[in-house]
């Protein structure tokens, strides 16, 4: 049985404003399976946001877990995603999960994955999934030459780059802000 995945998510920190978004596509093999899944979440009140790439189960999984550890540091950004860096890695279960995760706050983006790594992305761009190579590059050219954009701006436009040429990325995008 083949496994749901495939997806673009990317998150700017510019200006004061933090932007996370992704598209909507689910793929199973080479089949769009869905076209309108929504990858990004927003947490503790619209204080913090998660985006996801990989199995959408895990993926699920995973931001239970992450909200629990923000519930349980008193939503610390940076102590939950290590907290539950450090589970991923060494807790059977979740070891076997196939995802990552971008998580942001006001002040911070950080990219969590199963290896134990939480990064802390240069530029303040963090990009995960298929696409996310095409999202990244758009995103860092349009940080450096045009500033005068929103953070929300730059992602989408990142996004519907990485549509135009990632066949895992499609133009449905949901987009969260924090300001």
């Amino acid at each position: 049985m083949q496994k749901i995945h495939a997806t673009t998510v990317v998150g700017i920190l510019h200006n004061g404003e933090i932007a996370l978004g992704a598209d909507g596509q689910a793929t199973m093999g080479n089949t769009i399976a869905k076209s309108n899944v929504r990858k990004v979440r927003s947490l503790m009140n619209g204080k913090v946001m998660a985006g996801f790439a990989g199995s959408t189960a895990d993926a699920f999984t995973l931001i239970e877990r992450f909200e629990e550890k923000l519930n349980a540091y008193g939503g610390n950004l940076k102590r939950a995603a290590i907290e539950l860096a450090k589970d991923w890695r060494t807790d059977r279960y979740l070891r076997r999960l196939e995802a990552m995760l971008i998580v942001a706050s006001k002040e911070d983006l950080l990219v969590i994955s199963g290896t134990g790594d939480v990064l802390e992305p240069d530029h303040q761009i963090a990009a995960i999934g298929s696409g996310s190579m095409y999202a990244q590059s758009a995103a860092i050219a349009l940080k450096k030459h045009a500033p005068q954009l929103s953070a929300e701006e730059m992602v989408r436009e990142s996004l519907h780059i990485a549509a135009d040429i990632c066949i895992y990325t499609n133009h449905n995008l949901v987009v969260e802000t924090i300001r």
